[in-house]
């Protein structure tokens, strides 16, 4: 792959199209500010990152993590832009320049496909179909539709909502750049050609969207045809990725010690084991000479420092890669290529986090609670779609908004649409629907 072709300003759904700008923003300056002024990415504020929305002590939810994630999407795009000029002189002075602008914009979406509460939002809906009363929907769709749905992958969600054209919306969706559009995709295959974790890139519906933007960038296809499509990664995803790594990881250490999941010495010691000795004794004086008492701060300086030493090993890990990551041959992500003390410090906080983070009483209530508020409403909205026909499915048609084909005369389009509804709400509005349609709360005027 050539970065002269991987970086392209074309844009979805506007192809062949002269378009007069009155402004000096560039193309992906524009895909930035039409995803962070779109009401999905509002509604990620009312999403589920990890921990329970906001009681007295706040912390973090999509949007906030999303702008996060953006931000160091920014540095590394813009670091590995400098790094890379001097290597190829002739890039700069091209769209190459503007990668970190790329990423961040890619960095803003990479969430808005996830469904209300998470993965256990995820988990609802493929289970409904795998294991659950959408098991008998099977022989009336088709393979690709069905591995679509029990494979159901809030990423492949995200490139649907800004490429699909609902009703009412203009051809392209949200009429995006097709090397940011590229960039979101982390698992470049259809759902059949899936990982064993469940993890693919893109719906059956979307692939002719994906193929037409990978044959324009020339990414590599490596399946062959008959077999389920699939590509290697736009090398833009590499960063996406690792800055959604670096901000997760570390983000969630802060809030479980803010929410007091984690003692203070053991934050602590999480963090500061990122750095040699030496290191950590200057932190540590910083902090005393910083007059810095209160532990929370302490913990943010500290995250601070670890999250600027992981952006600047996944440049290096990215630059010294670089061949590998056009030819489509790095495996993993560049976490796996940093620094051996950082690696292990961060596979360690990935440890922590799965024993004492994910599995603390506060995240397993929200996963339980979401879960059943998901199940119903997956099991009350696919009834209507099956059968419109009968009152209460007409009553329960009636909330849909009008961007989704919930009228069709096709079973697989309307079951598309209850997707499409329940995935785009907020933990709230997906409460209070569940809490109506069991009577368990009456609309007051």
């Amino acid at each position: 792959m050539k970065w002269e072709q991987l970086i392209s300003n074309k844009r979805l759904g506007q192809e062949g199209r002269h378009l007069e700008r009155r402004d000096d923003r560039s193309e992906f300056k524009r895909d930035y500010d039409r995803l962070i002024f779109s009401a999905p990415f509002r509604r990620l504020q009312n999403k589920t990152q990890v921990f329970p929305l906001p009681g007295s002590v706040f912390v973090h939810n999509r949007l906030t993590h999303s702008l996060e994630v953006a931000s160091v999407g920014m540095s590394l795009g813009s670091d590995v832009a400098q790094r890379l000029k001097q290597k190829h002189p002739h890039l700069a002075g091209t769209l190459f320049e503007e990668i970190g602008t790329i990423v961040s914009a890619a960095c803003l979406a990479h969430d808005m496909g996830n469904p209300p509460f998470g993965h256990s939002g995820e988990k609802a809906i493929q289970t409904f179909f795998s294991e659950g009363p959408g098991q008998l929907l099977q022989s009336k769709v088709s393979s690709d539709f069905w591995n679509d749905l029990i494979r159901f992958e809030g990423n492949a969600n995200a490139f649907r909502l800004l490429t699909h054209r609902f009703n009412g919306r203009r051809a392209g969706g949200f009429v995006m750049t097709y090397t940011m559009l590229a960039s979101i995709v982390k698992y470049p295959y259809a759902s059949a050609a899936g990982s064993k974790k469940g993890k693919f890139g893109f719906f059956t519906s979307e692939w002719p969207t994906y193929d037409a933007i990978a044959r324009e960038l020339g990414i590599l296809r490596t399946s062959s045809d008959g077999e389920p499509p699939r590509y290697v990664r736009h090398p833009l995803v590499y960063l996406v990725e690792a800055a959604d790594d670096i901000c997760y990881e570390i983000m969630d250490i802060e809030d479980a010690h803010k929410l007091r999941i984690l003692g203070f010495e053991e934050t602590e010691n999480l963090l500061l084991s990122f750095f040699d000795e030496d290191r950590q004794a200057q932190i540590r004086q910083r902090v005393i000479e910083e007059g810095v008492s209160d532990e929370q701060e302490k913990v943010v300086y500290m995250r601070s420092c670890v999250i600027g030493m992981l952006e600047k090993l996944c440049v290096e890990a990215f630059v010294d890669n670089e061949d590998a990551i056009l030819e489509g041959r790095l495996e993993g992500s560049l976490i796996d290529y940093i620094d051996p003390r950082a690696k292990a410090a961060y596979k360690h906080c990935t440890r922590v986090s799965k024993q004492k983070i994910y599995n603390s009483k506060p995240v397993l209530d929200v996963e339980l609670s979401g879960y059943k508020i998901m199940d119903t409403l997956m099991t009350v909205l696919v009834e209507a779609a099956v059968h419109p026909e009968r009152y209460y499915s007409q009553q329960i048609i009636h909330r849909f908004s009008s961007q989704y084909d919930i009228h069709s005369d096709n079973l697989e389009t309307r079951l598309q649409a209850v997707v499409d509804y329940i995935s785009g709400m907020t933990d709230i509005f997906a409460l209070d629907i569940y809490q109506k349609i069991n009577g368990i709360s009456l609309p007051i005027v």
